[in-house]
């Protein structure tokens, strides 16, 4: 994948500042996951065989994957933060190493969960690395995202995208993956999130 410069750049930082950030980060969201998030899990895993495997993109500190085990679901776990995953390792947790931007998925998934990771890359990019989600699902895979709803974007020790509702489900759409279920919700800090539900055709 062709990826300019500033992109790169972007991308780095952003990296480098959860690499330094991961524990206070930890400590802010640990044991306060949103209800809208939860729901969002379990209409994931409504639609995941039994022993269906869960590719989690940025997985953070584990909580989501933790919920979605203790629904059934088989997680793989990764992040492209290596201190996210030195917090999972301590509590007997594994994960990877992966970059969704860079790197290879693997597969096929029942199932790709992405959630408030997305906004951290680069617009240009949304497109490409959507299509290898789809390319990672197998015929029916489900895939949950969540993204900032807004304009623009903000790049200060994090390069943040925000996205346009209608914009984003389009987005998908021209991925080949087409959304079963969305909702809009406040987060922390009075942000505009929204979940989207999209499945790959069978």
């Amino acid at each position: 994948m062709n990826i300019p410069d500033p992109a790169l750049k972007n991308m780095r930082r952003t990296i480098e500042s959860y690499e330094g950030a991961a524990r206070e980060y930890n400590a802010i969201v640990a044991g306060h996951r949103p209800p809208e998030i939860e729901d969002a899990l379990r209409r994931m895993m409504q639609l995941v065989p039994a022993g269906g495997t869960v590719l989690e993109i940025g997985s953070g500190s584990g909580q989501d994957a933790d919920f979605v085990e203790a629904l059934g679901g088989v997680v793989r776990r990764t992040d492209a933060v290596q201190a996210f995953l030195d917090l999972q390792a301590e509590r007997g947790k594994k994960g990877e190493l992966l970059n969704v931007v860079t790197d290879a998925l693997g597969g096929p998934y029942s199932a790709v969960l992405a959630m408030c990771v997305l906004i951290h890359v680069d617009r240009a990019q949304i497109a490409p690395v959507l299509r290898k989600v789809f390319n990672a699902l197998e015929p029916g895979g489900v895939f949950l995202v969540a993204m900032r709803i807004g304009e623009g974007e903000t790049n200060g020790d994090y390069q943040t995208v925000y996205w346009a509702k209608d914009r984003f489900a389009e987005t998908l759409a021209a991925a080949g993956l087409h959304t079963q279920w969305s909702s809009q919700w406040i987060g922390r800090g009075n942000v505009t999130w929204a979940n989207f539900l999209a499945c790959r055709p069978l």
